[in-house]
């Protein structure tokens, strides 16, 4: 899932990005309001981080201007602005939630879940594949019944897998879905995680889900009667 972040004091732009990219999120920042509702506008985001006090244009703006043209992805305020008639003001141009800071990211993070799993919910909270399973609000992967460990970056690129099951995902799409940058043919840094990926989910198990397609990209797909396909 990715989340837009519109906050111009640097070390907390940097944090928050920081933290919620290592929570498995595909994460923009945006240093002014301008900017971020110009991303906000143009992008495909699950939640955006506001903050009110904003350089070129204040958050109250740039709500105002995305709920006018029908943008109606959750937005939670985080503010240094603390009185009852912000928050007040806030909700009522149709932010989803209101955190002052200084916040704990704790909160912050759980706060982010739960907005996300409320416009969500007709989406399932684990994705499967044979006997493979992903549980999304747990963050836990298992197969055969066997934990398996992941990093932020392989559980991003497994959940991509799983959603677009059988589906050949293009290195260009994976890189800006989970790496939120452009592909670069002359890395190999998605070539690596598939392959990482793949010795934890798929080396010491059977049916073998993740596929390499020559020239296209990666698809996974469980094989007709595997259980769970």
């Amino acid at each position: 899932m990715k989340i837009l972040i519109v906050e111009d004091e640097p070390k907390t732009g940097d944090y928050l990005r920081q933290g919620l990219i290592e929570a498995g999120f595909v994460v923009e920042l945006a240093r002014d309001g301008a900017d971020g509702l110009h991303l906000a506008l143009t992008g495909s985001y699950d939640l955006i981080v506001l903050d009110v006090m904003l350089p070129t244009l204040d958050g109250w703006g740039v709500l105002q201007v995305l709920r006018r043209s029908g943008q109606d992805m959750p937005v939670l305020f985080l503010t240094a602005r603390d009185q009852v008639e912000d928050r007040v003001r806030g909700l009522e141009l149709g932010a989803d939630d209101y955190l002052v800071k200084p916040f704990a990211f704790s909160e912050l993070l759980a706060r982010v879940r739960t907005l996300l799993r409320r416009t969500r919910t007709k989406e399932p909270e684990q994705l499967r594949a044979a006997d493979l399973e992903l549980d999304l609000l747990r963050r836990r992967v298992t197969r055969s019944g066997q934990r398996i460990e992941l990093t932020a970056k392989e559980f991003a690129l497994l959940e991509l897998l799983l959603r677009r099951q059988g589906e050949v995902l293009p290195r260009a799409l994976i890189a800006s879905q989970v790496w939120d940058m452009n592909f670069d043919s002359d890395t190999n840094v998605i070539e690596v995680a598939v392959r990482r990926l793949r010795a934890k989910v798929d080396e010491a198990f059977e049916p073998k889900l993740i596929r390499t397609v020559r020239g296209m990209g990666y698809v996974l797909e469980a094989p007709p009667g595997a259980e769970g396909a």
